[in-house]
């Protein structure tokens, strides 16, 4: 686990930040990993090295401490990118669902869920932790949703679970926070995440933000993905003093915490 502090002073910015197609972006993933594992041992000696033994120990533990905040946001996220990938894989395999002119946002859409599974496994097996096997999903929840025969129950979840991972990214933000580059790539999926929830919720004849509870626009079955939006205090500042409660809420988006997170997923997993 002492690999996150590696990856934190070795990480290649610039594979973040330069221009590349999707195919390129899931090469240089797959170098990732190597590269930090390359890059292990003699920078681990050195910082321990510098310090005594006491102050090793307590390096040791709030690296470990780190590390495994890390490795299980990064778990918590591979769930949800897992359920989103498997989701649009069987909404698109699925005869007469999507209409054609709806088809090729759902392909793309698709292809980004893929990408970010791609690379979180790579990211959780550089860090030394095997990425969590996908779990077999239940997408009816129980027989409560039928959404790959009901096109209109496909799309009320399809913005459920963008909802879901937007909110569940800037959750765990903190614990992703030790590594420089996996919390620049997180935030980078995070955006694509949330465009993925505008262009849905659009779809759906919705606002491209989330309003309180989702004005009503949504069955009762998800309030658990929208609780907390109506929140209007903002490190102490009351957004609504100027605009009112309704544009306040909806100028910040809410966080989900990882129990919750993994609540609402847990809710389709057989």
């Amino acid at each position: 686990m002492n690999l996150l502090n590696i990856l934190d002073k070795l990480s290649d910015d610039q594979f973040f930040t330069k221009m590349t197609s999707r195919s390129e972006g899931l090469s240089d993933i797959a170098n990732f990993g190597r590269k930090a594992a390359i890059a292990s041992i003699p920078l681990g000696l050195g910082s321990f090295m510098a310090t005594d033994s006491k102050a090793a120990k307590t390096t040791v533990a709030s690296t470990s401490s780190a590390a495994s905040a890390l490795t299980d946001a990064l778990q918590l996220a591979l769930v949800l990118e897992y359920l989103e990938d498997e989701y649009y894989r069987t909404g698109l395999a699925s005869t007469g669902l999507i209409p054609t002119a709806d088809r090729v946002v759902f392909q793309q859409i698709s292809k980004h869920e893929t990408a970010h599974v791609a690379f979180l496994k790579a990211a959780i097996s550089s860090l030394g932790t095997t990425p969590g096997a996908k779990p077999k999903f239940d997408f009816t929840a129980g027989g409560n949703f039928q959404p790959f025969t009901d096109y209109k129950t496909f799309m009320i979840l399809a913005q459920a679970f963008e909802d879901t991972g937007v909110r569940a990214y800037k959750g765990q933000a903190g614990n992703v926070a030790s590594n420089k580059a996996i919390l620049q790539a997180a935030l980078q999926i995070h955006s694509v995440e949330a465009r993925h929830a505008s262009q849905v919720r659009r779809m759906r004849m919705n606002k491209g933000w989330i309003e309180l509870k989702d004005g009503g626009n949504m069955p009762a079955a998800t309030d658990a993905v929208y609780a907390g939006e109506e929140n209007v205090i903002q490190a102490g500042y009351n957004t609504s003093t100027k605009f009112g409660a309704a544009a306040g809420s909806a100028s910040f988006d809410e966080t989900l915490s990882g129990s919750d997170s993994a609540a609402i997923a847990g809710l389709f997993i057989a």
